[in-house]
């Protein structure tokens, strides 16, 4: 499953398309041109009849080129430290697709001919952009043909794994050790869920091994937890206050009094672009019924009122009304700095105008000042790095599509190159001009 516990995630989990892989339904079509022409010499007992001008005086005049044998190296060539996801589905996509169709239409399946390393989900490398100089995250030595069409799924796997993985562990590294919750889901197909929730825990897994830390995973959807025993969790959504004609207090109300009290209650307070008065109607609603019921000494019920948090997530085009402004959009609009000090603020204080009985007072002050914040709405790892410079009062970060992001030194695409052919029972350098073959001492057997 992971560097944490060396196990490895078998197609019980996965469940990938095996018929169609290993007809390569979802490899590039040269791939497939390449292995129909490999197939064909290999029947006709081709004999190599080129000149060898990377081998110097070895003589390849009786190689079967149809049946080569070769080492394939897995790399990626995103510059920095790079948290690798997505080994085990790639190593399953080859331990099941590896083979051949024979004269009779029947699947020959050659993993057991293949020599296998790879490293563990989990795992780190990095690359400091010269191409000669890589660390293979897998690399499989066997007959090329058997598998040259699990070139593209096994690369998009782990391009995409390894990027989301990656993107979340520098978010986290910027929110200082700050959960932050796995918001992107609505920014892509359903279909990926289960790989990308999967990638992101890798990457807080390796958070907590790298920073002795106990950060928790915190993800939206079950599917995102699919792989890995995790589960969806949430409050409420804008839509739901819609459904209440905009009253987030009775909204709150409402979900308090039907949920699960293990649910934490955590208020969504910018859909009247008024966070604090919100937030101040949402507290003395649900305090007061967590007062009148622990008075009554109903403590399992009241428990159900006990606000976790208030979530800020006001539009980046517009100013939130309890943020005096000061014409600079930077400062002024969305969720910002200012805005959060300011509702942290009123959110500690707000017992004060509260007529409580003196057994009450201590009580409720504390209970004011456990209330988290939670922000949303266009953070990334350089918003929330600058929030943590400014000391800014969040608790939770909830991150959505920069957690997708492919750009500039985010890029983070994978390749696979031959670096060895096997000519006599001997291996011999065949890399791309440009390449070489690469080290890494966490690749392990499989």
């Amino acid at each position: 499953m992971t560097i944490f516990n060396e196990e490895r995630l078998t197609n019980d989990v996965f469940k990938i398309d095996v018929n169609r892989m290993r007809k390569g339904w979802y490899s590039d079509k040269y791939f497939e041109n390449i292995g129909l022409m490999l197939s064909t010499l290999a029947e006709k007992k081709y004999m190599f009849k080129g000149e060898s001008l990377r081998l110097g005086d070895i003589d390849s005049s009786k190689t079967e080129i149809g049946n080569l044998e070769v080492e394939m190296q897995w790399f990626t060539r995103r510059s920095g430290k790079v948290v690798v996801a997505g080994i085990d589905k790639a190593l399953t996509m080859l331990r099941h697709c590896c083979g051949y169709f024979n004269g009779k239409g029947k699947f020959v399946n050659t993993w057991n001919k293949l020599d296998v390393e790879a490293v563990h989900d989990g795992a780190t490398v990095n690359y400091n952009g010269d191409p000669k100089v890589i660390q293979p995250v897998i690399r499989v030595r066997g007959r090329y043909r058997d598998f040259a069409l699990l070139e593209t799924p096994t690369l998009g796997l782990l391009t995409r794994s390894s990027r989301v993985a990656t993107n979340v562990y520098e978010t986290l590294m910027a929110a200082r050790g700050k959960p932050v919750l796995f918001f992107p889901a609505r920014f892509d197909l359903h279909e990926v869920q289960a790989a990308d929730g999967y990638a992101y825990n890798v990457a807080v897994q390796r958070f907590n091994y790298d920073y002795k830390l106990r950060v928790g995973p915190y993800i939206s959807t079950d599917a995102q937890g699919d792989w890995w025993g995790g589960a969806g969790g949430g409050t409420i959504a804008h839509a739901s206050i819609a459904c209440f004609f905009g009253d987030t207090a009775e909204t709150m109300m409402a979900f308090a009094s039907v949920c699960d009290p293990e649910i934490p209650r955590i208020a969504l307070v910018d859909f009247n672009n008024d966070s604090v008065r919100d937030s101040m109607l949402v507290m003395q609603r649900m305090f007061f019924r967590y007062r009148e019921l622990m008075d009554l000494g109903y403590e399992a019920e009241a428990k159900r009122y006990n606000l976790f948090g208030v979530r800020l997530d006001t539009s980046s085009s517009i100013r939130d009304t309890s943020v005096p402004p000061l014409g600079q959009p930077e400062l002024d609009l969305g969720v910002n700095p200012r805005l959060v000090f300011i509702v942290r603020n009123s959110v500690d204080s707000a017992w004060k105008n509260w007529d409580l009985p003196d057994n009450w007072i201590e009580r409720a002050r504390n209970w004011c000042s456990n209330i988290k914040i939670v922000v949303s709405g266009g953070f990334n790892s350089v918003k929330i790095l600058n929030f943590e410079k400014l000391d800014v009062p969040v608790d939770i970060y909830a991150v959505g599509s920069s957690l997708f992001a492919n750009d500039g030194h985010r890029v983070t695409d994978f390749t696979a190159d031959i670096s060895q052919v096997k000519i006599d029972g001997d291996w011999q350098p065949m890399s791309k001009v440009g390449r070489n073959r690469g080290e890494n001492s966490d690749l392990k057997p499989v």
